[in-house]
């Protein structure tokens, strides 16, 4: 195997091997460096996929407990196995990390076995083999954040990753943080039959979302059976074999109390992840989030080292993790490479999944900006109905001078699909009356992104 290479990207996630697979499709010798057995990095490994696959499998242990019923469907004595129920989890993970390794034979791209740590611009050191390249993309993604006064053992105290592995449904589980991963895996345990308590430091949950969506998603987890200690903060946790005492504290100053668990999964965020790299010694800047510096075209301050994904600035979405390898792998071979950050789309795949695109009503306001809102209802939606899914709405922020699509924000069935059109809108500039004319087949749920368009001009048909 040659040792130099045109690029060589660090870290085999979504940003990693798009990068370098589109780096291999422009006719660029392309490497890239991942210590796991298994490429896909923390995504496809112990992210995205595999919680995916669980919250389906939930998903369909809660329809036959409870909603086949309202369709005709009578099924007894549904049990659980969980046990099956984690092996179709990891025989997903396992289709699509292989898959990536079959990407990579396909397209001609070395896969370097060991821990990357770049020594100088144009060189990096792999588990003590020496590899030189014209440009080095770091793509290490990003870990799970500490919490103070609280050690994970991943059995009682656990991340995301342990939480994906429990081996029985916990009685009671504790989430720390109010955030996407820990809402999707509280939905896990709790339709699997586990008491769900939510503390989250805020006196809201997912930050960033449109406030209206986000009222009504704590409405609806609540009816499923999900508990909020909103405006609390975890200052200490005892873990011993029989579950862990935490201190809760109001986040306002106050009498702390014990809360016992059997189980506590801390979700407060994640970080960039650079350890081992040895970007200090190369002068590389991070900023103070711990995260890489770059420019625009995803160039750090020392030459040759470029940087994606989760490690830098920005949303932390596998997608935009892709867009950006795209996007270096292009600039890298003399092309001009582009991500249009207004128009990523963020989704919670809860069910209800919540999605959004674009502005929020709140930014919108604080920026000054004149706007119009459309709304649509699912309960007015035929095949919402048809479904037994009418939770939500579509909510789309129009400019009030030019008709321009500046926010999208849905919480419903099927919610993650829908926000494609939306982006595209965004993406392309389009009005809402563009999206209103456009023919959408009936009946179906996007029809409600239809109306919502319709209705930024009190045009809605249905309501």
């Amino acid at each position: 195997m040659s040792d130099s290479f045109d690029v060589i990207v660090i870290g085999s996630g979504p940003g990693g091997y798009v990068c370098a697979i589109r780096a291999a499709q422009l006719g660029l010798k392309v490497a890239c460096v991942e210590k796991r057995a298994t490429l896909g990095g923390t995504c496809l490994n112990i992210g995205c996929i595999p919680s995916k696959a669980l919250l389906q499998s939930s998903e369909e242990f809660e329809k036959a407990n409870h909603a086949l019923k309202d369709h005709g469907v009578l099924v007894d004595n549904v049990r659980l196995d969980l046990a099956r129920m984690h092996a179709r989890k990891n025989e997903v993970v396992t289709a699509n990390t292989k898959g990536v390794e079959f990407l990579f034979r396909k397209n001609k791209v070395t896969w370097l076995k060991g821990a990357g740590r770049i020594t100088a611009p144009g060189a990096v050191d792999v588990d003590g083999t020496s590899y030189t390249t014209k440009a080095i993309v770091i793509a290490t993604g990003s870990e799970s954040v500490p919490l103070p006064g609280v050690t994970v053992d991943e059995k009682r105290i656990v991340t995301s990753t342990g939480a994906l592995e429990l081996d029985e449904v916990p009685g009671h589980l504790v989430v720390v943080g109010g955030g996407v991963i820990g809402l999707e895996l509280g939905s896990v345990w709790c339709r699997l039959g586990a008491q769900v308590t939510v503390v989250e430091f805020l006196d809201r949950i997912v930050l960033g979302t449109d406030n209206e969506v986000a009222t009504m998603f704590q409405r609806i987890l609540q009816r499923q059976g999900l508990k909020f200690r909103l405006g609390s903060k975890v200052s200490g946790a005892f873990a011993d074999a029989d579950g862990v005492s935490l201190t809760i504290e109001p986040a306002k100053g106050g009498a702390a109390e014990t809360l016992q668990a059997d189980i506590v999964l801390v979700a407060i965020g994640r970080r960039a992840y650079t350890e081992g790299l040895g970007l200090e010694a190369l002068g590389v800047e991070i900023d103070d989030r711990g995260r890489v510096k770059v420019d625009r075209r995803y160039a750090t301050n020392v030459p040759g080292i470029h940087a994606i994904g989760d490690v830098i600035a920005g949303p932390q979405l596998a997608h935009k993790g892709e867009d950006e390898g795209v996007a270096v792998a292009e600039i890298l071979a003399g092309q001009a490479g582009h991500v249009n950050y207004a128009a990523i789309p963020n989704v919670v795949y809860t069910w209800p999944e919540v999605a959004s695109v674009g502005q929020t009503e709140e930014e919108l306001k604080a920026a000054g900006v004149a706007y119009s809102v459309g709304k649509f209802p699912f309960t007015a939606n035929g095949r919402a109905r048809a479904m037994g899914d009418t939770d939500g709405f579509v909510k789309i922020l129009a400019d009030k001078t030019t008709d321009m699509v500046l926010g999208a924000h849905i919480i419903g069935p099927d919610a993650g699909t829908l926000i494609a059109e939306l982006a595209t809108a965004i993406e392309f500039g389009a009005s809402a009356e563009d999206v209103a004319r456009i023919s959408h087949a009936h009946p179906t749920l996007s029809e409600a992104v239809k109306e919502a368009a319709l209705a930024t001009e009190g045009r809605a048909l249905h309501i």
